[in-house]
């Protein structure tokens, strides 16, 4: 059946024909199910009001914004879930058209973008952890009360992943480290910068955080039994092998703390060598060159005192993709409606600071 849709080139709505004539159908989440027939008949609902009881009729207008309000208030009473989309990717503007009026905010990506599901999944959870990082640094204030909720339910359910299994502690420390810092510096200079919310919910979410940050503290790693074939059986050229597929320099050290042989094979100097390389360029050596005692070159202080000067190269398992034909963030697994005769080669994977670039004005 034709459609005429707020925008042009969205799938408009779904409708139904029943024994009334034409309905729109808006699925949504199974929990709605029993109040969707609701939702979806209130275009047909005759309101009472009025002490003589007189029938007043809403128009097409009034019947949308009501069921619309009311899908709204009961999204609003779930307070621990994040904000309801339908579509998990989100189309970036920035400016007005005739199409699509205003522009896109970075609280707006963050409310679109499936972050709460992304975190379960292994090769998304270091991409989150850093981009949530880095909204921490500079970027907390410019998100709006839903997106900051939605922050905090997000980081809520990380810090549990981490408590059950156990991974990467060291990563959410520091993010929690940053976040901690920036709240204190918000809530001291209260009045001096934008903070949207009462500052008592604020100062509950710094003892939230300063909770977390202890119960990190106090984690043990549980103990493994040994059932069969361990990491020390392997023999020495495939452990060498895998400290070459690290990179970052912490992790080399924490796994060289495991056993001698493997603290022996992570002190190799081309190991860091090539770790160096990797990374940084040649001129940046120069300038900061650290010599052993043997006269040689210390690679290993070499890349620690480099990485305070210069960012180091950031590896994901997979990340937000944005679609330059469309204009469309999403995740590359999920789709967009992409209307390019090729779509794969107008796709760019997008690191954590180019998600935070791309909405800034």
């Amino acid at each position: 059946m034709p459609f005429l849709g707020q925008d042009w080139r969205s799938p408009g709505w779904r409708w139904v024909k029943t024994e009334d004539g034409w309905k729109r159908c808006e699925p949504f989440s199974p929990a709605l199910e029993d109040g969707k027939n609701q939702l979806n008949d209130i275009s047909h609902t005759v309101i009472i009001t009025g002490d003589d009881e007189a029938e007043e009729a809403y128009s097409t207008e009034d019947c949308e914004f009501a069921a619309k309000k009311r899908k709204k208030d009961h999204f609003g009473t779930n307070t621990d879930s994040q904000c309801f989309y339908r579509e998990k990717w989100i189309y970036v503007h920035k400016e007005s058209t005739r199409e699509r009026h205003g522009y896109c905010t970075l609280g707006e990506a963050f409310n679109r973008l499936d972050f709460s599901s992304a975190i379960q999944d292994i090769r998304r959870f270091n991409y989150v952890v850093k981009l949530l990082q880095l909204i921490a640094k500079s970027q907390l204030t410019s998100l709006s009360g839903a997106a900051q909720k939605n922050y905090f339910n997000v980081l809520d359910k990380i810090v549990r992943k981490v408590m059950e299994d156990q991974y990467n502690p060291r990563l959410i420390k520091d993010l929690l480290q940053d976040l901690s810092s920036t709240l204190c510096i918000l809530i001291r200079g209260v009045g001096k910068s934008v903070l949207v919310g009462n500052i008592n919910i604020w100062i509950c979410r710094l003892e939230t955080i300063l909770l977390w940050q202890q119960q990190l503290k106090n984690l043990q790693m549980n103990t493994q039994v040994n059932n069969g074939l361990t990491l020390s059986d392997l023999p020495l050229h495939m452990l060498n092998n895998i400290l070459y597929r690290f990179s970052d320099g912490w992790d080399i050290i924490t796994l060289g703390q495991v056993t001698p042989t493997l603290y022996m094979l992570s002190e190799d100097r081309q190991l860091w060598k090539k770790l160096c390389q990797y990374h940084f360029a040649e001129k940046q050596f120069c300038r900061h060159l650290i010599l052993s005692e043997k006269g040689h070159i210390d690679w290993k202080l070499m890349y620690f005192a480099l990485q305070k000067y210069y960012p180091i190269k950031e590896q994901y398992g997979d990340t937000l993709h944005f679609c330059r034909h469309c204009s469309i963030l999403f995740w590359k697994d999920t789709g967009h409606p992409c209307t390019a005769s090729d779509p794969d080669t107008c796709l760019m994977p997008v690191s954590p600071q180019h998600f935070i670039d791309l909405f800034r004005f």
